[in-house]
């Protein structure tokens, strides 16, 4: 243990519920001033804590592919300028710390009596529903990644307390909605402000040193219990791949491979032999791809553990530069978020299947199923851009079914409530179900994917950026894999058209799209 970080077990606990009761609190804050039904319904959202260096403290039980990324963003931040109280500073460039540009990260110091420099670090992540580019709500079939909409390295958007309005007026000009877009910047500096609050009482309650010395032994706990962790598993070297059905549509499959060495307390996760970066929207940066690695192993913990930047002290990551797990500039990036995240997953979890068979579930859905859309309302005479992922099908484990219907790994998000949806936009929801049978059979049978179809007012443009439409959510153990998802335009005479996973597509009033998420795979041969 650090020099310092002794404490006794129960006041550990004690600061670290105090810890984790402010990102919490700040994401209330974020989704109860939030503006667009994305923030405030489907809580596409994540708030976390940091130590003077950019440590995690403390995360909110929020989204996993936010929340193991943001330490990125935060170093980048620090590194390109100092903070003085009162300071915001954004980013959503993903060679800079970002993930894809609709994720936008404020981060805001907290300065505390006697010290010179910020005690502490908050962050907020959010994502917003258009920042531009060529289509609307900013996930577009690009590839390159000046086509998906305003980027921002590390900017101060507010100063010494006041906000730059000048800057704030460059991003309203570049976005389709920006009544929506201003309301949401300004939850999160409302969010920040919250966290900065309870920090200060926090510090002014127990004293810095304290809380020093609580943080260091948090960070030593996670440390200590990850490195047992791995040390329980069997030593061995366990590869996997899989891959994305395709980059763009007909580009053909998209590899990832994983071989994860355990050696004693130590693991070492190698994406050597994963494609290089595509001319699609599917490739990630090393800051995603480190989210789904310390989701995975975070994952494998029984103990409710510290979820702080501990967990990655016994884990060495090797991500190739110019692949699709650590892509360079300028490569499209939107759904290395959301689709390339999901696949990580997937790999990493197959390979630890073979280390820890009797934690590991099959493969869930594998895609965010994203959906974004846009165009004219004469109703409410604005334009209107969406954006929603659509839950699908969770993997069986060795103990249980798969959950149906629900969001899995590096998505935490809700589904979008119907009459949210209307009351929103010039669009119907036709049907929304389960969609029964899809998960695979097996001893425990994978979990089923969703349909939901939309009926549209108005003329708009639509993309859909999904996958599992051509590979399916594996099984284990001899259990069947989940059925494919599948995309459907339904024209207003009623012709039905199957698209690819991945489509642009302009649509009439009048017109339907179907969406069919995969099913969860099944675990063990059916008895």
């Amino acid at each position: 243990m650090r020099p310092g970080a002794a404490i006794d077990p129960v006041e550990l606990e004690f600061f670290r519920q105090l810890f984790v009761s402010i990102p919490e609190e700040m994401g209330v804050v974020l989704r109860k001033t939030a503006f667009s039904a994305n923030i405030k319904e489907r809580r596409d959202y994540s708030c976390a804590v940091y130590g003077p260096a950019g440590e995690t403290l403390a995360m909110g039980d929020h989204m996993p592919v936010h929340l193991g990324a943001m330490p990125m963003s935060v170093d980048h931040v620090r590194k390109a300028f100092q903070l003085h109280p009162g300071d915001v500073a954004i980013v959503n460039d993903p060679f800079q710390g970002g993930t894809h540009l609709p994720d936008i990260t404020a981060v805001s110091p907290v300065y505390v009596r006697g010290t010179r420099g910020p005690a502490f670090f908050v962050a907020v992540r959010a994502h917003h529903s258009d920042v531009g580019g060529m289509s609307p709500g900013s996930m577009p079939l690009a590839t390159e990644i000046y086509q998906e909409g305003l980027r921002l390295p590390p900017v101060k958007l507010v100063r010494k307390g006041k906000l730059d309005r000048d800057l704030m007026n460059v991003i309203l000009a570049n976005v389709r909605t920006p009544v929506e877009r201003e309301g949401d910047l300004l939850a999160q500096l409302s969010s920040m402000n919250r966290g900065e609050v309870r920090l200060r009482e926090m510090t002014a309650r127990y004293g810095l040193p304290k809380l020093r010395q609580a943080s260091a032994a948090l960070l030593d706990y996670s440390a200590r219990m990850m490195a047992r962790l791995i040390d329980s598993l069997p030593d061995g070297r366990y590869e996997f791949e899989d891959h994305l059905d395709e980059a763009s549509p007909g580009s053909g499959p998209v590899r990832v491979r994983v071989v994860v060495t355990i050696h004693g307390s130590r693991a070492s996760v190698d994406f050597t032999g994963s494609a290089a970066q595509v001319a699609g929207p599917v490739n990630a940066n090393l800051a995603v791809t480190q989210a789904a690695v310390f989701y995975v192993f975070r994952c494998l913990l029984h103990e409710d553990v510290p979820a702080s930047s501990g967990l990655m002290q016994p884990i060495e990551i090797v991500a190739p530069a110019g692949t699709v797990v650590n892509a360079l500039p300028p490569a499209a990036m939107a759904a290395g978020n959301v689709e390339m995240s999901q696949r990580i997953t997937d790999v990493l979890l197959g390979a630890l299947a073979q280390a820890a068979p009797d934690r590991i579930p099959a493969a869930s859905s594998g895609t965010m199923n994203n959906v974004t859309f846009g165009g004219w309302d004469p109703m409410r005479n604005r334009r209107f851009a969406w954006y929603e992922t659509i839950a699908g099908g969770m993997g069986a484990a060795q103990s249980a079914d798969g959950m149906s219907a629900v969001h899995t790994h590096m998505t935490n998000s809700w589904n979008t409530p119907a009459e949210a949806f209307e009351h929103e936009m010039p669009v119907r929801i036709r049907q929304y179900k389960v969609r029964r049978g899809s998960g695979g059979a097996g001893n425990r049978c994978g979990g089923d994917g969703i349909i939901r179809e939309f009926e549209f007012l108005v003329p708009a443009e639509a993309t859909i950026l999904a996958d599992r439409r051509i590979s399916q959510p594996y099984g284990l153990d001899g259990g069947s894999p989940g059925a494919a998802g599948r995309t459907v335009h339904i024209s207003k005479s009623g012709v039905e058209t199957v698209l690819p996973g991945k489509v642009r597509i302009t649509l009439s009033a009048g017109d339907r799209l179907r969406i069919e998420t995969p099913g969860g795979g099944g675990h063990g041969k059916p008895s």
